[in-house]
């Protein structure tokens, strides 16, 4: 087989496998195009609160706190639910604290989860159902046991609260789901859907390259280089004499 036949059938090969991937490349990008990041974040449907200030009164001490948290690595006093509490970090764990009395006030129990969740929601709905899971959907992708909140809205939005820090940790809807779908599609990572690096997409990106270097051997091969050096001396013989 002829050097220039198997150039073109290289070349025929990749521009099949290719030409699919990029039709699903752009059909994604088109539909992730319709949509503001922040409706599929469920951002508009999130509460942002000002910043409170703290009083300047007696609190607990942070070593109580320090004492109650094996490997504490940062202890911080911010607010919850209307009052200061103490948010401790350590490894793998976090957890609040009563900043008054130093009393562990984490995990939270169905009640205070139920009072974030509302807090942070300013949509039409309500919540129809709140549930601790050790079990997420796919759609959370965090640290377990969590609390999700679904509310009755058009969107059925549900709120992800972690029971650790009584932090939303993620905001999810019907459209964050169909956007989901067409961004795995996007990136071709079908099992996390983050991974821009993986071996697919290094696959395909070779592909196009080896497609691209084909096509142009296949074009120097046809047209002969003092064909392309004449055709491209009337181009820039034509740009020159431009008004």
């Amino acid at each position: 087989m002829s050097f220039a036949r198997i150039i073109q059938k290289i070349h025929l090969w990749a521009g099949l496998l290719l030409g699919v991937q990029v039709l699903i490349w752009m059909l994604s990008g088109v539909v992730m195009s319709w949509f503001h990041l922040d409706l599929v974040r469920g951002e508009r449907s999130a509460f942002s609160a000002p910043a409170l200030e703290l009083e300047a009164k007696g609190y607990a001490s942070p070593g109580g706190v320090i004492a109650q948290m094996d490997g504490a690595t940062t202890v911080s006093l911010r607010h919850f639910l209307g009052r200061p509490v103490y948010a401790a970090e350590a490894v793998g764990e976090s957890a609040l604290f009563d900043a008054s009395t130093g009393e562990r006030i984490t995990p939270l129990e169905e009640e205070p989860a139920r009072e974030v969740a509302n807090a942070d929601y300013v949509g039409k709905g309500k919540i129809e159902r709140l549930t601790l899971m050790s079990d997420a959907p796919h759609e959370y992708r965090g640290k377990q046991p969590v609390w999700r909140a679904d509310f009755d809205d058009p969107l059925h939005t549900r709120l992800y609260i972690s029971p650790e820090n009584g932090r939303v940790i993620s905001r999810r809807n019907d459209i964050w789901r169909f956007y989901d779908f067409f961004w795995m599609l996007h990136i071709m990572d079908y099992v996390d859907r983050k991974d821009f690096n993986n071996p697919l997409i290094k696959a395909f990106s070779a592909g196009g390259l080896i497609f691209s270097f084909t096509g142009l051997i296949m074009v120097v091969m046809k047209k002969g280089r003092r064909q392309i050096a004449n055709d491209f001396q009337f181009i820039i013989g034509r740009r020159r004499g431009a008004p």
